[in-house]
């Protein structure tokens, strides 16, 4: 028989003063039997530093056409797709094609490794934009982890700090390619 996902939901306030956007969302996430607590924060992360009421997760791990979040228009044209991790380069070169805009957020120990050896052969990739999170940011947001949360996100030059009230996360995502967030 094959687990079925887990499911979260997120309250999530943010205050985006680099792109002077305010919002309250409440997130529903299907946490996938084999994904972290890690991974799905990162998610929730990468939805926060892009926020938008058309932004929306996609099927998951369980999906392979499809991103961890994406963005449409009304035409159903892909404007933004973004994925957490270290996905294989062909698969980003193929987001590249699909969407205006394509994010990746790695993270984790192998970061630096997966960058060094997929690089070059991004280098061409001009919907591209790529960031890293520090080794300690995925476990600090995994603290957060609860099966309701009450986030506050807030977002000031470059940084973001994500608290429930309790303890806050101070991630500062480095830019490795492509131009800053918009």
């Amino acid at each position: 028989m094959a687990l079925k996902a887990t499911v979260y939901k997120a309250e999530l306030q943010i205050a985006d003063m680099d792109r002077n956007h305010y919002g309250d969302y409440g997130l529903t996430l299907a946490r996938h039997p084999s994904e972290t607590d890690e991974r799905m924060m990162v998610r929730l992360l990468a939805f926060a530093l892009y926020a938008d009421p058309a932004l929306g997760f996609g099927k998951g791990l369980c999906v392979e056409d499809e991103p961890d979040l994406w963005q449409k228009d009304l035409t159903g044209t892909i404007e933004r797709w973004i994925d957490v991790g270290q996905p294989d380069e062909r698969w980003i070169r193929k987001a590249c094609g699909r969407a205006r805009d394509v994010v990746v957020v790695c993270y984790g120990r192998a970061a630096d490794i997966w960058w060094n050896g997929v690089r070059d052969k991004l280098a061409r990739q001009e919907r591209l934009t790529v960031y890293q999170l520090d080794p300690e940011a995925a476990p600090q947001l995994a603290t957060l982890t609860a099966r309701t949360m009450r986030l506050q996100c807030t977002l000031q030059d470059g940084q973001v700090w994500v608290t429930d009230g309790r303890e806050t996360v101070h991630i500062e995502p480095a830019l490795l390619m492509g131009p800053s967030r918009v």
